[in-house]
């Protein structure tokens, strides 16, 4: 069974581990990691250990085994990540809509993320949950001296206020 709550400042090592595994596993597609890990790495650090209080986390069996970030605490998802050896058991739906109640509790009306295009098995995670795409771009990435395709999701929570017009 899935407990989420909030993360607690001294997971952030652990946060960032699971954070970078499960980014490896996601870049396989867009290039090769090994060049970038280092950066990614210390990426992950100084993000768990300064934002922390941005972070849900998911745990089965009382271990850490995932978790989601909210940057600014509005709707947008800045971070997802579930650890590799528990991804395929429920635990990001669970974290998934936990995330979206509290985004939906604070009034905003929809949620939104952005992921590489490449990255397909969190496109179809995403899409499964019911989010869209809604752009993609194409920027070039230095680190990586290549172009990389990124898509922004999102999915409506609150149904749009009626237009006025009756239905037939």
């Amino acid at each position: 069974m899935a407990n989420i709550r909030t993360a607690r400042q001294e997971e952030a090592d652990l946060l960032a581990d699971i954070g970078i595994r499960s980014w490896e596993l996601a870049m396989i597609p867009v290039a090769e990691t090994g060049s970038m890990l280092e950066n990614a790495s210390q990426a992950f650090q100084n993000f768990t250990r300064s934002r922390w209080i941005t972070i849900s986390v998911v745990e089965s069996g009382g271990v850490v085994a995932g978790w989601a970030a909210r940057e600014q605490l509005d709707e947008n998802i800045t971070d997802f990540w579930i650890d590799p050896q528990y991804q395929g058991q429920g635990l990001g739906s669970a974290l998934l809509a936990e995330v979206e109640d509290e985004i939906r509790k604070q009034g905003f009306e929809k949620v939104s993320l952005e992921t590489h295009a490449l990255n397909r098995d969190a496109v179809g995670f995403f899409e499964k949950h019911g989010y869209s795409v809604h752009w993609l771009t194409i920027t070039y990435n230095p680190k990586l001296d290549r172009d990389v395709q990124t898509v922004g999701m999102s999915k409506q929570l609150v149904e749009p206020a009626g237009t006025g017009y009756a239905e037939f």
